[in-house]
């Protein structure tokens, strides 16, 4: 199953909580690439990994993985266990959900596996529970996100349109990227109606922002570089950091162009991560 990225066309910071949390608003989509999750029957609970970002992470019961398996098992009562196999395609901690995507992912494919039937409510809750973007992962449509990632919304269909994903692999951890923003706060700015065009889509995106660049920036000087490089391909829409990056994208009207941009991308910074797929919905 594909555990899809998620992308954060625009983020605004709306406020904080008086428990530290930042309040959003987010249009989030998803690209047609991502990590793989695959499960087999298996007595018990196990979790293996590998693909290019695989080294190194820990596939014991702290993975939220296998929090996501062990929370299903407990929520369904369900007795059988699984073989999860994770091939980790995305980068770590790079702003596109990878963990989150990857713990959507075994929560479908565990239901499935399982023939099991949660209670939507209850799902969720522990999808929630798994983390902030756990919950707009599982739903899996374009989506405006509020609060701290739990209010979602469905943002309607989006027109046909491409992404260029690009992450320099450096990590700019969420928290440092937070605790270096300065700053008012920015209002929500969803739309009246779903754009018909990946140029209309562009337009709307350019009069929003995302809140985190400047932060993830002083954080990984690098992001500026990355997001140059996108702007300066050919027939890019749009250049954008998502979520608090290091990944940052670029948005095309076809598969075509979009491929060219990476290709670009690749022989101009060839250590540089870049995939360009679909976005999805």
């Amino acid at each position: 199953m594909l555990a899809r990225a998620k992308v954060n066309l625009y983020l605004h910071v709306t406020g904080k909580r008086a428990d530290g949390y930042h309040l959003l608003d987010s249009l989030i989509v998803f690209a047609e690439t991502g990590d793989e999750i695959a499960v087999e029957a298996a007595s018990d609970l196990t979790l293996t990994i590998d693909g290019p970002f695989g080294a190194g992470l820990d596939a014991g019961p702290a993975n939220l993985v296998l929090r996501a398996a062990s929370g299903l098992r407990d929520l369904t009562g369900a007795k059988q266990g699984a073989a999860i196999h994770l091939q980790k395609n995305l980068p770590i901690a790079s702003g596109i959900g990878g963990g989150s995507a990857d713990a959507a992912a075994t929560l479908l494919a565990l239901i499935d596996l399982w023939q099991v039937t949660p209670d939507r409510a209850a799902l969720y809750q522990l999808a929630e529970k798994l983390g902030a973007d756990v919950p707009v992962c599982l739903d899996g449509n374009p989506s405006f996100v509020g609060g701290i990632g739990e209010d979602i919304q469905p943002a309607g269909k989006l027109p046909p349109a491409h992404i260029l994903l690009v992450n320099p692999l450096v990590e700019t951890p969420t928290p440092a990227v937070f605790k270096a923003r300065r700053g008012d706060f920015s209002p929500a700015s969803r739309w009246a109606q779903a754009p018909k065009t990946a140029q209309e889509l562009a337009a709307f995106l350019a009069s929003r922002k995302n809140d985190l660049t400047a932060p993830a920036i002083i954080v990984a000087p690098v992001v500026a570089d990355v997001l140059s490089a996108i702007a300066e391909t050919k027939n890019c829409l749009l250049s954008r950091l998502s979520g608090s990056g290091a990944t940052c994208f670029g948005i095309y009207a076809d598969a075509a162009t979009a491929d060219a941009a990476r290709q670009q991308i690749n022989a101009q910074f060839p250590k540089w991560w870049a995939v360009a797929a679909k976005i999805a919905g």
